[in-house]
Parts: structure tokens; sequence; C-alpha cells
């Protein structure tokens, strides 16, 4: 193992890993499929504890039967839940969407709102949901979306020493740009499917190594 080297203060380097996150992923996108801000919100939050993969298999016979938040107010919660069955805890999920979508409908005349504050009054809309519809339906970043790879990472690169998500998401904020917060996210969550995965990082061929106090060893 080589000599470990003394790192950049880590501002510095929150940047540099950035910058480089750039290069290595300069498509990365959101990875759930939708058309509306609706769509992106039900399908948000069906991706909790389950795969966008297996969420985009759900969501074309979902959003055919349910296109809007009227007709999800309006669904009789059985047919929501056959048909996000596989996504797991299958029957909570369905209330939340319902739940959601009747409030979008009573409360935001039938529009998904733009604000923090109210998306997470929305049921089952924390603050990881609200930052993915607020950033990739609206262009708002209003936060950093911290998931497990997210999460992960962070805390493998040394910009956070907490393992709550609401305390390593202000830990980020500081250290990025504004503009910038959910292209981390999305591009952290590709490097970690990648190359940075949980079980066996693969740190012989990640580019952020030397920036990384975890492969500094």
């Amino acid at each position: 193992m080589s000599p470990r080297r003394k790192l950049p203060p880590t501002k510095k380097r929150a940047l540099e890993v950035l910058a480089r996150l750039k290069n290595l992923y300069p498509d990365a996108t959101c990875s759930l499929d939708y058309e509306t801000p609706v769509q992106l919100l039900v399908a948000t939050i069906l991706s909790a504890q389950c795969t966008d993969e297996r969420v985009n298999k759900v969501t074309p016979a979902l959003f055919a039967r349910f296109p809007d938040a009227p007709s999800f107010a309006e669904a009789d919660v059985a047919d929501i839940e056959a048909l996000v069955k596989s996504t797991g805890f299958f029957r909570n999920k369905a209330k939340n969407i319902q739940g959601a979508c009747r409030k979008i409908v009573t409360d935001f005349g039938g529009e998904v709102p733009q604000t923090m504050e109210e998306l997470t009054s929305l049921p089952g809309a924390a603050r990881k949901t609200a930052n993915v519809v607020l950033a990739h339906a609206f262009g708002i970043n209003a936060g950093v979306t911290v998931d497990t790879h997210v999460k992960r990472l962070s805390n493998r690169l040394g910009f956070t020493q907490h393992t709550d998500p609401r305390k390593i998401e202000p830990d980020l904020m500081k250290l990025l740009p504004q503009p910038d917060w959910e292209n981390w996210s999305i591009r952290l969550i590709y490097h970690g499917r990648a190359v940075c995965n949980a079980r066996k990082p693969a740190c012989d061929r990640c580019q952020l190594a030397d920036l990384c106090p975890s492969a500094q060893g």
C-alpha cells in the first residue's frame, strides 16, 4: 500500500470530486421514468426501498390507468395496490400515493406544489422525495437528495460524520454550490452503482481514490 498522503481541505476536495463526477457521468439524470410532476412524485414514493429499475417496470401500467392526481385521488386503493405490489411495502405506498394526490387536488388545485414546505406536507413525501421532485420537475435546487448511495459515499469521502440523512444533507449543502446540489446526488448515485458499491468498493479503479480518505487506508 502506498504511503498515506495529505488530502486537500474538505471543501476543496468536495469541489474537485464534483468536477470529476461531471466528467465521469456527463449524461447522468434521474433514472425514474415520468412525464409529469405528479408522475415523478408517484415514482419517487414507489422507489423507497426499491430499485428504480423495478419502479420503471411498474409505472407504465400504473400511469396508463391513473395518469394524473384526480384519477389517483378517486381510485379504489386496492387497484393501486395491485399495480404497485412488486415494489414492496405496497399497501403503505398505495395509501400515501392516494393521500398525496387527494391533497394535491383539494389543497393545491390539482398541481404538484413547488416549495419544500408544501411538498413535505403530502403523505409519503419526506425531504428526499421533495428534493427529487423540485429538482427534476421544476429545476429548483432546494436541497441535496440523500439516498443510500449518497449516504454511503459521502461518509467514505469524509464529507460528513453523520448517518442520519437529515444531518448529512446540511453538511453537503455547505460544501457544494447550490446549482450543483442535485447534480451531486445523481452523479454520486451513478458512481455508487458503478464503482463504490456497498460490499466491495473498487478503489483500485476509482477515479476519486486520491481524494478519498477511505481509499487511503
